[in-house]
């Protein structure tokens, strides 16, 4: 087996990284329990195109980019679902019969994908794109969205309740949040990867798509997993309570909202999210 160059030498040589730097970063990423190349990426050491050529030269893989740019046929984006695609950073660019050839973010960790090609039967060819090319891509061709860059103060309510929509709405509104509405947890969830959201507010009973199923999907991403996600539900005992925090919920806030709580729940929220984000970026 080939013996790959270390992605942080092969930084340095392109004299993104400074050596004395790449010890310390290490450090970082191992106590984030985070990949090395998404740690300098999310830090902007590097950016996500760098990242991508390197990546691609580690392994010896073509990278490829503007993946918006041009059309794919049905049958290819047939190939994968848009959840297995935002799970795992992976694009399909062209399929000749059992011949795919996929757009990957993370070529260090294939399992996965090696076992969905066995199980289909795929013979999988790769080349290396940065995150954000391929999510732009699955916005764009699964989701029949544009991706956004993430705003201050956005919150998605996500309730099939036109009335209760517009309530939190004028409420949110007022006090300075910009607001994004779905009807259903299947759009919520699409909003969430093509808006990115500070903020979700989620009722727990909805058609299609429950609150719970939404936090599971949004959580399964690594893009998303930190969005704080606050359920809407009727009054809950104190079993469902921490039921429900066990479960990955940022919190909770019960019917009917109350103006004050709803607005100071989002606002702790936020702030919960602007310190992870400090956090990564240390």
């Amino acid at each position: 087996m080939q013996q790959w160059k270390k992605l942080g030498q092969i930084l340095v040589e392109k004299g993104l990284l400074a050596p004395i730097s790449v010890p310390r970063l290490l450090v970082l990423s191992n106590r984030q329990k985070k990949r090395f190349g998404w740690t300098l990426e999310d830090l902007g050491v590097v950016t996500g195109d760098e990242l991508a050529g390197a990546l691609a030269e580690q392994f010896g893989l073509k990278q490829v980019s503007g993946l918006v740019n041009y059309s794919y046929s049905q049958e290819t984006l047939n190939t994968i679902t848009q959840e297995f695609a935002l799970e795992n950073s992976i694009f399909p660019l062209k399929l000749e019969g059992k011949k795919l050839l996929l757009a990957i973010a993370d070529p260090t960790e294939l399992t996965v994908i090696n076992n969905f090609a066995a199980n289909n039967e795929f013979m999988i060819e790769y080349c290396v794109a940065s995150r954000n090319e391929i999510h732009k891509a699955i916005c764009k061709f699964y989701l029949q969205k544009q991706m956004q860059d993430s705003q201050d103060k956005s919150v998605l309510v996500v309730d099939d309740d036109a009335l209760i929509q517009a309530v939190l709405r004028d409420v949110l509104t007022t006090h300075g949040f910009r607001v994004i509405i779905a009807n259903d947890g299947i759009e919520g969830f699409k909003e969430v990867i093509a808006s990115r959201p500070q903020v979700v507010l989620v009722d727990k009973i909805m058609p299609k798509f429950d609150g719970f199923s939404m936090l599971k999907s949004i959580k399964a991403i690594p893009e998303t997993r930190s969005i704080p996600i606050i359920l809407i539900s009727d009054k809950l005992s104190n079993e469902e309570e921490a039921n429900v925090f066990n479960m990955g919920f940022f919190d909770y806030i019960s019917k009917p909202i109350k103006d004050i709580t709803l607005v100071s729940r989002v606002k702790r929220a936020i702030s919960y999210y602007d310190q992870v984000l400090g956090i990564s970026a240390e």
